[in-house]
């Protein structure tokens, strides 16, 4: 099945969209603690990315070789995510070696598709 999933993350909080022939499913989480606050927007994204991939292979939306296309709104991580490059955070780093376990894991089809802030449906989901 083909998937097209968004996300998006600031200080306080998570979210991600994930969307298929079936589904329209939204979700959002505030930080844990020790994340609370803590975090750059740009570390929260990548938190977005880990835990909403987990959150649907665990609600068995993303099942075993399913395609995702991950659209990111960020030319950094877009550039990071599609070209392998290292990063020299080593909070992202530590994040994108979990999303790639999960990815191998699951022998899922990934694209990611760089998209403009305006064009994330995820972000509505950030405010309280």
């Amino acid at each position: 099945m083909e998937h097209v999933y968004f996300f998006d993350g600031n200080k306080k909080r998570i979210s991600w969209v994930v969307q298929n022939e079936k589904t329209n499913i939204e979700q959002y989480r505030e930080h844990a603690e020790n994340y609370l606050d803590l975090v750059s927007v740009e570390q929260s994204k990548y938190i977005a990315l880990h835990v909403g991939i987990f959150w649907c292979i665990g609600g068995f939306i993303i099942k075993n070789g399913d395609l995702v296309k991950i659209m990111l709104d960020s030319k950094s991580m877009y550039d990071h995510l599609s070209n392998n490059t290292a990063s020299t955070d080593t909070f992202i780093e530590k994040r994108t070696g979990f999303i790639k376990q999960l990815i191998d894991q699951r022998k899922l089809v990934i694209k990611y598709e760089l998209i403009t802030p305006g064009q994330n449906i995820a972000t509505s989901a950030l405010s309280p």
